[in-house]
């Protein structure tokens, strides 16, 4: 005992706090404690914590300091695992977990119960009894609320959290006002949900009954944030509930929703419209303490999770607005089903770009409604994981299960949620526990799969009637108080029910109006319409002089060093290639104030080594990226490598082009293929998102494409699956072949008064191809051309007139050459759609004599564009088609067999002879 006989003299205190402060941080204590403790945990692991084995280390600390350690042991036994013991289920008795947090699992025993610590300062406390120190843990950690949150990295986080949660014990202190204003939004949802229940039976409406004091908890959110400078919110959300948000929290007329249950037509034809809990909203709000605030709830599919990602890329959109000072100016909120937050990887892949450059949004407040059962899947069939927010740990951020019975309990953790979010700028989750009253829609019948959860649910009392009781016992109200609050608002619901019924049709206000001032919505009749898209030749030159020129005080890798400056002599030598088009695009529009965003995998470089945006110093990494300097007062201009993900970032990317449509916004794919992780995305919004929700969007996705024996995934971007979701006015789908069309496209995309998505398939071979070059002049004065004709074709000549896109037309052109044909004409079809019709035909006109029409494509017959062009061009069916035969893959493995499976679609567009159909 002598060689500890020191520790008799200290105060214990100092010890109790040494040692909390070594369990949470060990590289924090002094090496001589931190050796000390060690000891101890070693002594306590390897002999027990009653100190009977004489030789544990343990042995050898005087008995009260031992207890002392124990007790701070018990203390971080309750931090990291109270959790699991909490009061926080509402209909369900809560799983079993072992070990438990009894005392005698921690070396002490009920004797000791009375006993005074000094380990009760780590809670706030003075010297306090092991009694008192053990219900203190208890109100803190294992009441309504259970936080994880002891994995996270950094200190200071773990302290502020410890302070947070001490403050009275983790439960609210709410005025009685406070309290009135709780039970008001907890009654706006209940009564709503009752109301559409009476007056809509049967219709679907994914109501949020079971899980209602969602409903305060975001309301508290956005009027405290606002108090903490925040300026807009966007939120994310699937359908339960979604339409109690939209009328309680948003603002939305009740009116405008009963008109969408009546199912009424919409005003404008062109608007195909989506169920009423997909719609998007935009609104103002003044909060109670008078700032005035912007609210989004972006629309959404049926596609779970999906909206994620589109929220995270309005939020960094907005965030990079120039009157935005402070990125936390603007929150996200992304509410989750349980059953989807487990189930869908998109959640991983967002969840992923919390702390990425070009994706992060400084904290998204999580919120799960739990219902604790996905459709007809119990939870434990759902996740193999204990908790369905168990994702949120990847970034190591916070996480609070929250009884949604317990409608202060649920404030108060959407407080301490904002509030984490405000200081540390992470994300945080809360898992709010609750139940859902019907099944998964109003007509579904849940108790033929859980019939006894089904039977406690049917007895339980919905969370307001729970909150008014334990207001009455608390004296804050009167037992006719609720009757009175629920009565003046099913008046105003059934005045606002009237008023719809006085209208013939539904007229659904666009999201975000204000971004898009001075932009209209177009047919295709205004698509196909020229726009001019020329710039000076000296905008032109000034801009090469800057992207040719990298620093001279810096030394560069000699290669990249030649490549850049070769941007000049292109430029004077008047031979632009497609990475200049790119460049001069991007260039141009900068200097006119326009701000241009990349994204991918990649990018930054360019897959193919062509684009080189982002240079590297040789000896520092450090990035120089010229086109921040091609002009004062330019716009900004920002490339990011991607992580390896499609789905989620093309979502942030779809996202960022909604709220920012002066913003060219380009995304990508490291081959054309790679969109297929992001079908999700292409299907339910860049393709239909105008026609569901008027959203315009002008993103643009870039997709290699092209056989050069690349395999079946490299070589093709899949175009069919893109032509074939064409209609209308919905999107541009391009194929270029020179780098000057390429510029003209890009300018179009922002110089137009409109914005469409726009997907284009970018050449690999091409990028370097000796005959793939443009003069400056038609940089500067010239147009995007929707087809290019045969510029050496004599007319009157032509027998053989072949339509082609793309990279093939090269092909074609060599072959041609090499035969010396000039009896064929070579006219390639640059935008797939809206299909330039009406220059087919005069081209076809002006190439009278020809007798033999070709469609003539590198991809198999059912791939490609042959069957949209038949679609959408009635004569098609009388060309002759010169394509690989059909085939499930896009293309064969072995090089050898796609060359001879090329060759033979050139031999047999020159000479119809020699059909390759029946050939391998």
């Amino acid at each position: 005992m002598d060689k500890y006989s020191f520790l008799n003299a200290a105060h214990t205190a100092y010890f109790a706090d040494l040692y909390d402060q070594y369990l949470k941080n060990p590289d924090s204590v002094e090496p001589s404690w931190r050796a000390f403790f060690q000891g101890y945990d070693f002594g306590s692991e390897n002999y027990g914590m009653d100190g009977e084995i004489v030789e544990g280390v343990s042995t050898q600390i005087p008995e009260q300091i031992q207890k002392e350690f124990q007790v701070v042991k018990l203390i971080d036994g309750y931090r990291n695992r109270g959790h699991l013991f909490t009061k926080t289920n509402p209909v369900r008795a809560r799983r079993k977990y072992a070990p438990t947090l009894e005392i005698e699992n921690f070396g002490l025993s009920k004797s000791d119960l009375q006993s005074v610590f000094s380990a009760g300062e780590i809670l706030g406390l003075k010297t306090a009894t092991l009694q008192n120190i053990i219900d203190h843990l208890e109100r803190i950690y294992c009441d309504s609320i259970g936080i994880e949150y002891m994995y996270i990295r950094k200190p200071e986080e773990i302290e502020w959290i410890q302070k947070k949660l001490n403050i009275n014990d983790n439960h609210s202190n709410f005025t009685t006002d406070e309290k009135k204003y709780i039970l008001k939004k907890l009654n706006q949802a209940v009564t709503f949900e009752s109301f559409l229940h009476t007056k809509y039976v049967g219709q679907k409406r994914f109501s949020l009954e079971g899980n209602e004091s969602l409903i305060p908890a975001v309301d508290a959110i956005i009027e405290r944030a606002a108090d903490e400078g925040v300026k807009e919110f966007v939120m994310g959300m699937a359908h339960r509930g979604r339409l109690s948000t939209l009328t309680n929290i948003f603002g939305k007329s009740a009116k405008d929703i009963f008109s969408e249950f009546d199912g009424k037509d919409y005003e404008e034809e062109i608007f195909d419209g989506d169920v009423k809990y997909h719609l998007g909203w935009t609104s103002n709000r003044e909060t109670y303490n008078e700032k005035r605030i912007n609210l989004n709830i972006a629309p959404n599919p049926s596609h779970l999770e999906t909206v994620g990602a589109v929220v995270q890329g309005i939020t960094r959109a907005k965030q990079d607005k120039d009157d935005i000072s402070d990125a936390s100016q603007v929150l996200p909120i992304v509410v989750h089903g349980d059953a989807a937050i487990a189930g869908q990887g998109l959640v991983y892949e967002v969840v992923q770009m919390a702390k990425l450059d070009g994706y992060k949004t400084n904290g998204t407040i999580h919120i799960v409604v739990n219902n604790q059962i996905g459709f007809t899947t119990n939870y434990l069939d759902g996740r193999s994981s204990t908790y369905c927010t168990d994702v949120g740990k990847v970034t190591l951020s916070p996480v609070l299960h929250v009884n949604a019975d317990d409608a202060e309990a649920v404030v108060h953790a959407a407080l301490f949620a904002l509030h984490f979010r405000m200081k540390f700028k992470r994300d945080v989750f809360i898992d709010l526990l609750g139940y859902r009253k019907y099944g998964h829609n109003e007509g579904d019948e849940p108790k033929f799969t859980q019939p006894l959860l089904y039977k406690a649910i049917s007895k339980h009392k919905n969370p307001r009637d729970i909150y008014a009781a334990k207001l009455i016992a608390e004296g804050v109200i009167d037992e006719g108080y609720v009757k009175h609050i629920e009565t003046k608002y099913k008046e105003q619901l059934e005045e606002n029910l009237e008023d719809s019924r006085k209208e013939d049709k539904t007229e659904i206000t666009a999201f975000m109006q204000e971004e898009w001032k001075g932009l209209e919505r177009v047919t295709e009749v205004a698509m196909m319409e020229p726009t001019n898209t020329k710039v000076s030749k000296k905008l032109l030159k000034d801009v090469t002089k800057v992207i040719s020129n990298l620093p001279k005080d810096k030394k560069f890798i000699r290669k990249i060093q030649r490549l850049v400056e070769s941007r000049q002599t292109m430029f004077d030598e008047d031979r632009l290639d497609w990475a200049m088009a790119e460049h001069l695009a991007y260039g141009s529009l900068l200097a006119e104030g326009y701000n241009v965003r990349i994204s991918g995998q990649d990018v930054e470089r360019g897959t193919f080594s062509h684009r080189h945006a982002v240079v590297k110093v040789e000896d520092s990494e450090e990035e120089i990226i010229l086109l921040k300097n091609v002009a004062e007062n330019q716009g900004q201009f920002n490339i990011f490598n991607s992580l390896l993900s499609e789905y989620g970032v093309v979502g942030f990317d779809y996202g960022y082009a909604m709220a920012s449509p002066n913003t060219l916004t380009i995304w990508e794919a490291q081959f054309g293929d790679f969109s297929n992780g992001a079908q999700i995305m292409i299907d339910q919004y860049i393709s239909s998102g105008e026609d569901k929700w008027k959203t315009s969007n002008g993103l643009v996705m870039l997709l290699p494409h092209g056989y050069e024996g690349q395999g079946a995934e490299h070589s093709s971007g899949r175009m069919e699956r893109y032509l074939q979701m064409c209609a209308k006015d919905n999107m541009f789908i391009a194929d270029c072949t020179t780098p000057a069309n390429m510029f003209h496209l890009l300018r179009r995309q922002m110089v137009a008064n409109y914005r469409k998505p726009l997907i284009v398939f970018t050449p690999k071979s091409l990028l370097r191809h000796p005959k793939v070059v443009s003069e400056v002049e038609e940089f500067a004065n010239g147009s995007f051309q929707m087809l290019i004709d045969d510029e050496i074709a004599k007319a009157d000549k032509i027998k053989t007139l072949i339509f082609v896109t793309g990279k093939f037309y090269y092909d074609l052109l060599e072959q041609k050459e090499e035969l010396k044909r000039d009896d064929v004409a070579l006219v390639r079809i640059e935008q797939l759609f809206p299909l330039p019709s009406k220059a087919i035909e005069n081209t076809i006109k002006k190439y009278k004599n020809a007798d033999d029409i070709v469609w003539a494509q590198e991809e198999p017959r059912n791939m490609g564009a042959y069957s949209h062009m038949l679609m959408h061009f009635d004569d098609a069916k009388n060309w002759r088609a010169a394509t690989r035969r059909p085939y499930g893959a896009p293309a064969a493995g072995s090089s050898v067999r796609s060359k001879i499976r090329h060759q033979q679609v050139i031999d047999y567009v020159f000479d119809k002879s020699k059909n390759n159909q029946r050939k391998k």
